[in-house]
């Protein structure tokens, strides 16, 4: 099914899209990034972490390669299906990006580490039902693209929940 109804888009529209999708994914972690406030790497440093938590230069490599991702699977749904298909599989992936943009704010912003496990949970909770969304559209490709994010925002809850344990 083509993405604008019963023609299939131009390889011009098709670029576009994939920048703009791209942009708003990004914009996500930017966003994130000026809610956290400033010196986050020496704050992450100075908090009782578990002995398996990441070094902080770990998030600047795997976040952005995250958000690209998240873009791609928004732009394949948006790609392979038509206008009223993608409404609603398109609404979680932008609801959850949302979320993500709120976590950092809320974690490293104002440090409140207990309400930063409810955030997170709900992004998880969300991630989750885009990917079942993607499926059920017969996207699976951009499903399996936000399984990485997925499992690193698991694993980020879990570090999330540790460092709210120990502070």
């Amino acid at each position: 099914m083509a993405a604008t109804g019963s023609t299939t888009p131009t390889v011009k529209r098709q670029a576009v899209m994939l920048l703009v999708f791209l942009v708003v994914a990004l914009a996500a972690g930017i966003v994130g990034n000026l809610l956290q406030g400033s010196d986050v790497s020496g704050r992450y440093l100075q908090l009782d972490r578990p002995a398996w938590a990441p070094p902080s230069w770990a998030f600047g490599v795997v976040w952005p390669v995250l958000y690209v991702l998240i873009g791609l699977a928004g732009w394949l749904v948006w790609r392979s299906t038509g206008r009223e298909a993608w409404r609603g599989p398109l609404a979680l992936w932008m609801l959850q990006l949302v979320v993500n943009a709120i976590w950092p704010g809320v974690f490293f912003g104002v440090e409140a580490y207990g309400p930063a496990v409810a955030v997170i949970v709900v992004l998880v909770g969300l991630v989750g039902a885009t990917i079942i969304s993607f499926v059920r559209h017969q996207v699976r490709l951009a499903a399996w693209l936000l399984v990485p994010y997925l499992l690193w925002i698991v694993y980020a809850t879990a570090l999330n929940v540790a460092i709210a344990a120990a502070n």
